[in-house]
């Protein structure tokens, strides 16, 4: 008896869940336009996130003549990045790599502190995504007017509203892509190449792509990046801890919640009045007073919209707020709040992080030279003897020049005694230990050294030796470790 029961349980149990789609059908979120104060925050981030994007690549730096003058350019071709009056080369990368590393340490320490503050106020997704909506709400109107357009038959004014739409959701993506591709050009020359027909086939392929993708993302996929494809809402539940500052909803004052007419009483019952005005609003369409969910962006739109309500009937605002968990749950226990700890175990981690890591750029910048000097010794043939004895190796000596002027080095050997210089590269001058070569501003000097050693003196075997530049002026600039290959012993 009780095995047919399992069975039948376990035939049912299949059953429901064969009939369970393997994938859910979207549910298409219509936001609510919504006021208040972090509405307007969320507006200002945006201008000034986009204000920047947009111009910064129009922004001209003097560097001097025959050098680039767009204050940041990523100068792939010439592989170096000009920031200002700082230049970046290949060989810094670690710049780059160590910038990257302040930026996540930063994003953690935002997170600890004040929760999906970056999702919701200076994410690109969140950014591009708002904008397109504000054409999408001025030109298809509002979400009820949305939602009445989507299931209207198709017709004249709804294909020209929803046309105009697109049009300038393509507008807006191909300045995105463009402004994108400015970073890595000169911006001027490159938008009348642009319009001209002149660009290069890669300026015309990034700019596509970018364009397609920005359509894509903030104009279909939108909440859907932040659900599935993003992975920072899984990481952020490690860095969340019950005293980072997040959405919530106060449920031990809203509930129990439902509907309230003017002149009824509040005896018995929550301030919630179950207005869904917050999932309205919500761009990801959750409902905050289901707790936490990693759909939520922590824009704080619903708390506008809740406090809209509550001015309404009369209750104190704030229904909806920023709060820490353990705040709330202390509350909800009928005890007295607990005091917001920004200073706690995981924060000073984080900022201590972040001080070490700022702390080892400055120091790497304030120390980087103006002069680097790599040295290749010939492996083929590893020596040569002359003809009267004497031993010789070959070296490729590279000089980088890094300053804005024509710099006239010399070039040293220490650590092999009675060794004699030879030059073979027309931008030298002089002879011996005397010889002076030239290095064109910005940029790398090449040349082909013979080291000479008499037979007599010659070392037995690989010996460590050290080549020095320095300037006219006599001040070292560079050095590099390499070897001297003399005779087996």
């Amino acid at each position: 008896m009780d095995t047919r029961h399992k069975d039948d349980d376990a035939v049912s149990l299949r059953t429901a869940k064969a009939a369970l789609p393997l994938y859910l059908t979207r549910i298409k979120v219509y936001p609510r336009a919504v006021r208040g104060l972090w509405r307007r925050v969320k507006w200002a981030a945006l201008i000034l996130l986009l204000g920047i994007y947009y111009l910064v690549p129009w922004l001209r730096w003097d560097r001097g003549p025959g050098v680039p003058d767009q204050a940041i350019l990523i100068d792939l071709d010439g592989r170096r990045g000009w920031f200002f009056d700082v230049v970046i080369w290949p060989q810094e990368i670690y710049f780059v790599t160590g910038l990257l590393i302040l930026a996540a340490f930063g994003l953690f320490f935002a997170t600890s502190l004040f929760g999906r503050v970056w999702c919701g106020f200076a994410c690109p997704q969140t950014v591009w995504t708002d904008l397109f909506m504000l054409v999408e709400r001025l030109i298809e109107g509002d979400r009820n007017e949305r939602m009445r357009l989507d299931k209207a038959p198709i017709s004249f004014g709804k294909a020209a509203r929803k046309g105009l739409k697109h049009a300038a959701w393509l507008v807006i993506a191909a300045a995105t892509g463009g402004a994108w591709i400015f970073y890595y050009v000169d911006a001027p020359t490159t938008l009348v190449s642009i319009f001209r027909g002149t660009a290069s086939l890669e300026v015309y392929f990034f700019i596509g792509l970018l364009t397609a993708t920005t359509y894509l993302l903030a104009g279909w996929a939108r909440e859907q990046v932040c659900t599935y494809m993003c992975p920072w809402p899984r990481f952020q539940a490690a860095m969340l801890d019950e005293q980072s500052v997040i959405v919530t909803y106060q449920k031990w004052r809203g509930e129990q919640r439902g509907k309230h007419k003017a002149g009824q009483g509040w005896e018995g019952r929550g301030d919630c009045v179950d207005c869904n005005l917050c999932v309205a609003v919500c761009p990801t369409g959750i409902d905050i007073r289901d707790g936490q969910q990693t759909e939520c962006i922590g824009c704080g739109l619903c708390i506008d919209a809740c406090n809209q309500t509550m001015v309404k009937v009369g209750r104190p605002q704030d229904l909806i707020r920023w709060d820490t968990l353990a705040n709330q749950q202390a509350k909800e226990q009928g005890a007295r709040g607990v005091e917001w700890t920004p200073l706690r175990p995981r924060t000073l981690l984080y900022a201590a992080l972040l001080a070490v890591v700022s702390a080892v750029i400055l120091v790497a910048f304030f120390l980087r030279t103006d002069t680097e000097l790599t040295v290749q010794r010939d492996r083929s043939p590893n020596i040569v003897r002359l003809s009267n004895g004497d031993v010789r190796n070959s070296y490729t000596v590279k000089i980088l020049n890094k300053t804005q002027a024509e710099v006239r080095f010399e070039l040293a050997v220490e650590k092999l005694p009675g060794v004699t210089l030879g030059f073979l590269a027309p931008e030298v001058e002089g002879a011996g230990a005397g010889t002076r070569m030239t290095v064109r501003p910005d940029s790398v000097g090449t040349f082909r050294v013979f080291l000479t050693v008499a037979a007599g003196t010659a070392p037995r075997g690989s010996r460590p030796i050290e080549f020095i530049v320095r300037d006219t002026a006599g001040r070292q600039r560079a050095a590099h470790a390499s070897v001297f290959v003399g005779p087996a012993p």
